[in-house]
């Protein structure tokens, strides 16, 4: 059996979070100079580029880098929907905010975390932000848009919000 890699991207083209087979293992860096760094609870190890560092753990790679790749992700599930919205994760405890018209679940039969299904806009200090599956916290503490359906929607909300703040 192949042992699947997945950087998880924190921050975009610069810092991952490497799993394998769902589990971190450690942390990437790209450094000033190009070269990689991973630490782990080992040590640490620099490469001199992204092949080199590939090469040290034997499988298969997959790079995320934006929300665009979430449909690449080895956490997503295929065609799972809650009330019509999109889910990144199986979701258990649906429920639908009638009030707040929100598509709720959890990630496992005994969570209390809430997240929301669906594509949505959030505005934060520095301005609005895209986001996929948030957490209900999330949206109960900051204003948003959504849920959206498809990435198309939220980012012509995302850019008619942007045009209105200016």
């Amino acid at each position: 059996m192949v042992t699947k890699y997945f950087a998880k991207p924190i921050l975009d083209g610069r810092f991952w979070i490497l799993e394998e087979d769902g589990r971190k293992l450690g942390t990437i860096c790209k450094q000033e100079d190009r070269r990689y760094m991973f630490s782990c609870d080992t040590g640490t190890m620099i490469f001199d580029n992204q092949r080199q560092l590939q090469s040290k753990f034997n499988g298969s790679w997959m790079w995320g880098s934006t929300l665009d790749d979430i449909e690449e992700s080895p956490k997503v599930l295929k065609e799972v929907s809650v009330y019509d919205y999109p889910s990144k994760f199986k979701a258990y405890n649906q429920i639908f905010d009638v009030q707040k018209k929100l598509p709720l679940f959890t990630k496992s039969k005994k969570s209390k975390s809430l997240y929301c299904a669906g594509y949505y806009i959030i505005k934060f200090e520095k301005g609005w932000v895209r986001s996929f599956c948030p957490k209900m916290l999330t949206l109960d503490r900051y204003p948003f848009k959504g849920p959206f359906r498809t990435q198309l929607e939220m980012k012509q909300e995302l850019a008619n919000a942007n045009k209105s703040t200016y």
